[in-house]
């Protein structure tokens, strides 16, 4: 087992850190390393994807509603392979499967670097959305709420600023892509996606139990007298898979994920494209604006990190719907350059804020037996705001010559998906 010890009680990190005996909670470093890999994601994939698009575009001359088709692929791989991730996971724990996948996600960056037609571009997105997902947010949750349970949200809002700090390094995958080109680019990024995310992958742990260690780091008989988490219901037993799928909360919660979805991949591969080509903007200004969006992702992070746990999470997740609309709002009649930036604070903070929340609030209501296929099952029904998002955009774009059409759908829709949020009370409150 490994563990790290610190010289003295608040030398390394506060107290919440640590577990029962001063020694750091293995959990975080396991959080460390996840953050880590989200980190690579973000930065060379996830939130570059708008501007491998837009240059593509520009070279090859494909149609946005052609290269929208990246998005969907990556999307419908996530959710169509979630429940046998999840059960994976639940079974095995992740550790194995996430060392594997990180193998075939910088081969499928190599791929890319090699493609000369729209079918070989689709066939390297297949391979790195494989990669992706086996690999990524979903897995690496599931790995965490197994160590985490009054202070899962902070958890959880600890790895994601490492995909809030690779949104930032945006601007940098901008530049490479126009200084280098995007191929040399794109290799580049498959081997750093080894070299760097194996060893952070080793790091990862199955649950605390087999480990010597307990959730959240605490001694044994300190768990009665713990105070669950907003939104939990102390005591809450664990629910099977069947249990979880009878009760409201279940699809209510997969709804409005699957709504701010809608939203968040419309933006990650057509905002570029729109203020480029709708804006007046050069690639290297709408990267810029891609940074600051996602320094404010990282805001709304520190925020979900804060009053994550202290918080109802289903009243904060409808909360952020409604900024989620006003955003892209923002950006769709943009007239300068003030409301562009409005886009990308307001959006960001509720992306930041939201995403923490998502897994979090699964484990609250069902508990950590079953969690990877519940994840993996409510992943499938997420998939609606996934693929849609980027397809309206896109074919409306096509369509009309502009996006205003398809952001003003989305955002509509977006506000609406509020309600899923709002209703989705705990299943033990709601009967």
């Amino acid at each position: 087992m490994h563990r790290h010890t610190s010289d003295s009680a608040g030398h390394l990190a506060v107290d919440s850190a640590k577990g029962g005996t001063g020694r750091i909670f293995y959990g975080w470093w396991m959080v460390a390393a996840a953050g880590g890999m989200q980190f690579v994601q973000s930065a060379l994939l996830l939130q570059a994807l708008g501007a491998y698009i837009a240059v593509l575009r520009e070279e090859f001359g494909w149609s946005k509603t052609a290269l929208s088709g990246a998005a969907v692929i990556m999307q419908m791989e996530n959710a169509l392979l979630g429940p046998i991730q999840g059960w994976i996971a639940d079974r095995f724990g992740p550790r194995g499967m996430i060392l594997g996948a990180i193998v075939v996600f910088g081969a499928g960056f190599i791929l890319l670097s090699r493609v000369e037609s729209l079918a070989g571009f689709y066939l390297a997105f297949v391979v790195l959305a494989v990669g992706s997902a086996l690999s990524g947010y979903f897995p690496l949750t599931v790995a965490l709420v197994q160590w985490f349970e009054r202070k899962r949200a902070r958890a959880l809002a600890t790895m994601q600023l490492g995909f809030a700090a690779g949104g930032m390094a945006v601007p940098a995958v901008a530049w490479s892509l126009l200084t280098f080109g995007w191929r040399e680019t794109a290799f580049a990024s498959g081997v750093l996606i080894i070299v760097v995310g194996l060893p952070l992958a080793s790091m990862l742990r199955g649950r605390p139990e087999d480990h010597g260690e307990t959730v959240d780091g605490e001694r044994a008989s300190s768990g009665p007298s713990a105070k669950p988490a907003a939104g939990a219901v102390h005591g809450t037993r664990d629910y099977t898979t069947k249990e979880a799928l009878r009760t409201s909360a279940f699809w209510f919660i997969s709804l409005g994920h699957g709504f701010a979805l809608l939203t968040v991949s419309a933006v990650n591969v057509h905002a570029i494209t729109h203020m480029k080509e709708g804006l007046g903007y050069s690639i290297t200004a709408a990267a810029l604006v891609i940074g600051i969006m996602t320094f404010s992702q990282f805001c709304g992070i520190l925020l979900a990190l804060a009053i994550g746990d202290r918080v109802e999470k289903r009243l904060l997740a409808a909360a952020c719907m409604f900024l989620h609309m006003a955003g892209l709002l923002l950006l769709t009649y943009a007239v300068s350059f003030v409301m562009v930036v409005g886009f990308a604070v307001v959006h960001g903070v509720a992306w930041g804020l939201r995403g923490p929340l998502m897994g979090a609030i699964r484990a609250d209501y069902f508990g950590r037996s079953s969690i990877g296929l519940i994840m993996g099952l409510s992943s499938m029904l997420a998939l609606v705001g996934q693929v849609s998002g980027p397809m309206i955009a896109g074919i409306l774009a096509d369509a009309s010559g502009n996006y205003r059409a398809g952001f003003t759908v989305v955002a509509v829709l977006s506000g609406l998906g509020s309600a899923f949020f709002f209703f989705a009370r705990h299943p033990h409150t709601s009967r």
